[in-house]
Parts: C-alpha cells; structure tokens; sequence
C-alpha cells in the first residue's frame, strides 16, 4: 500500500493556508481543525482560534490551537467564515 502523506489528506489552496506553520495562524481566525477522538474519522470542528499551543515554528501534523468554545486540535484548514459552512 502506498503512504499517503498529510498534504494529500489534507490540501490546502496556498502556502498562506498551510495549518502546518505557526506563522499563518493568527488570533480570532476562522480555521478548521481535527480533534484527536477525531483523527480515525477525519470529523473537522470550525471555529475561532483562541489560543496557539504548539510553540514550534512547524509541526507536521498541523499546529495545535485552542477554538473559542474550548475546543483542542491541530489546524487543518484555515479560511473564512464563508468557508467554514
């Protein structure tokens, strides 16, 4: 079986939305991310970002953020509110 890696399971549009880099994250974003009771199903949440918990510059798997309801997980879609539906 060939290895898949996390781009193809989870692509994104430009270098500016890549959930994976700490820099392309800010505060009050609408993102998309995978909670860890998740990860089989590939269920994502939406929300805000409330808080950047992943202090590396990088992370492979997604940075990990806080959403506004208090929700845990590595991003993996960043994007509008629009996009989020």
């Amino acid at each position: 079986m060939k290895e898949r890696s996390i781009r193809d399971h989870y692509p994104c549009s430009s270098p500016e939305k890549d959930g994976r880099q700490r820099k392309n994250i800010r505060h009050g974003e609408y993102v998309r991310i995978e909670l860890k009771k998740d990860q089989r199903s590939g269920v994502l949440t939406a929300g805000r970002v409330c808080e950047i918990l992943t202090g590396s510059a990088t992370h492979p798997h997604g940075i990990k953020v806080r959403l506004e309801d208090g929700s845990v997980g590595r991003v993996r879609y960043i994007g509008s509110p629009d996009s989020l539906e």
